[in-house]
């Protein structure tokens, strides 16, 4: 086999290329919920999940087997060498009331701070596996109403504003697995991993509301790297994948954020989403990202590049390819000034994206080419359209928008 390489030359290492879910009955011994007291009955078991995790840590590791039926719980903290199994036909229902996500250090939105945990969340852990083929299901309908209407109330409240947990939040760990699980109906992202290297997701399938449930991204990836995302099904609220980084006028120097890179994201299927990739908008470096093989149903954007005006962003070696299906705009580049705030820097930070090649896509849309040029805000440059078949009922093409732009068999069929 002819070795891969990532856009930028880099190998792309053999790591990569192992899609195996690993078989539960390797992960040592198994903790199932209904024969430790923990029952089916409309309750919320947090404490009795929890302790259960405990036992199995200071026992030397093993899984938790939520067995068929719905347990519900509040934020549940795994331990290293602890995973979970959820059974198909088994639910892990997430209680839908913020009392039940004790308030802690987390990161959210481009930041550290004070926030509500997830409902699963796993810290500084080597190894870490969920699978099992059954679901695990945020419960987020009550705080999605309760947004929108906070939202009527005040058009300026933001996305924390409403106080709702995460779904999945996996930090400071590596050799991740999340495998063979439905992820829904999370109250705010649906899973988010960062500071993690060597994460994959194999055969899920992650979906809430289509426009009910706000900002539920289906995978939110912040400062990692070589992160694998194949077989999967997205269809939420926001964005499906998103890069985020950290954001702010001096984002690029602090510690806690950090550049995404080494990222594929191959063979996946997309229902309605804001944008099937995304970089922001809290990122300030993507690297080395490969998305191919994909069909999109309903997506409103294929590619969105958030330039924020506030923070420092380079997007770059970026290839997207072998995309069949229908969406809104096809290529989306413009700044993203929501919650906007230079801070006390007086200068706007320069930003770039360069180096993006999009190749061998065959696509309905209503816009091809939805690209705004900023110069004193963002550099746009060394991009590659290339064997493009596109229906648009708009074009949007200007050369004028990039610099050193390279089409090569580009065909672009507008509909009226």
């Amino acid at each position: 086999m002819n070795k891969e390489l990532f856009p930028d030359g880099a190998p792309v290492n053999e790591w990569f290329y192992d899609t195996t879910v690993p078989d539960v009955e390797t992960l040592g011994k198994q903790y199932v919920l209904t024969e430790n007291g923990i029952w089916n009955d409309g309750n919320v078991h947090t404490a009795e999940i929890q302790s259960l995790i405990d036992t199995a840590a200071e026992n030397g590791g093993g899984v938790i087997v939520v067995p068929p039926g719905i347990f519900m719980s509040g934020a549940l903290f795994f331990r290293p060498g602890v995973h979970l199994c959820v059974k198909r036909g088994g639910v892990l229902l997430g209680s839908d009331n913020i009392m039940d996500y004790p308030l802690c250090e987390t990161r959210i939105e481009g930041e550290t701070c004070k926030y509500f945990p997830a409902l699963i969340n796993v810290d500084g852990v080597d190894g870490f596996v969920m699978c099992g083929g059954g679901t695990i299901d945020g419960n987020g309908y009550r705080s999605w109403r309760a947004f929108w209407i906070r939202r009527e109330w005040n058009r300026a409240c933001t996305n924390k504003d409403e106080q709702r947990p995460r779904l999945v939040y996996i930090s400071n760990s590596r050799n991740v697995t999340i495998a063979d699980l439905n992820l829904q109906n999370s109250h705010f992202w649906t899973t988010h991993v960062y500071r993690c290297e060597r994460v994959k997701y194999l055969n899920c399938r992650i979906t809430s509301a289509a426009n009910l449930a706000p900002s539920t991204d289906a995978i939110d990836i912040d400062a990692c790297h070589d992160v694998l995302v194949k077989n999967c099904y997205m269809a939420v609220n926001d964005d499906a994948i998103a890069m985020k980084g950290g954001k702010g006028p001096w984002a690029d120097t602090a510690p806690e954020n950090g550049i995404n890179e080494r990222i594929i994201i191959e063979d996946c299927e997309y229902g309605f989403c804001h944008s099937c990739f995304t970089c922001g908008s809290e990122a300030v470096h993507v690297r080395n990202v490969i998305m191919r093989r994909i069909r999109v149903f309903e997506s409103l954007n294929l590619v969105w590049l958030k330039m924020r005006p506030d923070t420092p962003q380079r997007y770059e070696y970026i290839t997207v390819e072998d995309i069949t299906g229908k969406t809104e705009d096809f290529l989306h580049i413009r700044p993203w000034t929501q919650f906007y705030d230079l801070k006390d820097r007086k200068d706007i930070p320069l930003s770039y994206a360069e180096h993006i090649a999009i190749k061998n896509c065959k696509c309905e849309c209503g816009t091809y080419f939805c690209v705004e040029a900023e110069r004193s805000q963002y550099k746009l440059r060394d991009f590659t359209l290339e064997d493009l078949y596109i229906k648009a009922r708009s074009n949007g093409y200007s050369d004028r928008m990039i610099d050193g732009i390279a089409i090569k068999n580009v065909n672009v069929e507008e509909m009226i």
